[in-house]
């Protein structure tokens, strides 16, 4: 077994912070707390979106991906299915 880097584990880090926030997003929206959420501004987003997709079809909600204009970030648009 290989040790593990300072670098890898904040990316490590930095990936289940983020994909946490997502799943709070998620489950907000199943629970009707609100229709919709946004998770702007995710550095690895791209790398949370299968997961998050799987999350949300689990809980009854869909899951949009929007990239920024920079496209160094993405936004992850959570709503019910049905509105």
């Amino acid at each position: 077994m290989e040790p593990v880097t300072t670098a890898e584990a904040a990316v490590q880090r930095q990936l289940d912070g983020e994909l946490r926030l997502v799943q709070q997003a998620i489950l907000m929206v199943a629970s009707h707390a609100t229709p919709r959420v946004l998770v702007a501004g995710l550095r690895l987003g791209e790398a949370i979106l299968d997961p998050a997709r799987r999350m949300a079809l689990e809980s009854g909600v869909r899951v949009f991906p929007a990239w920024t204009a920079d496209e160094q970030h993405l936004d992850i648009r959570v709503e019910g299915l049905h509105p």
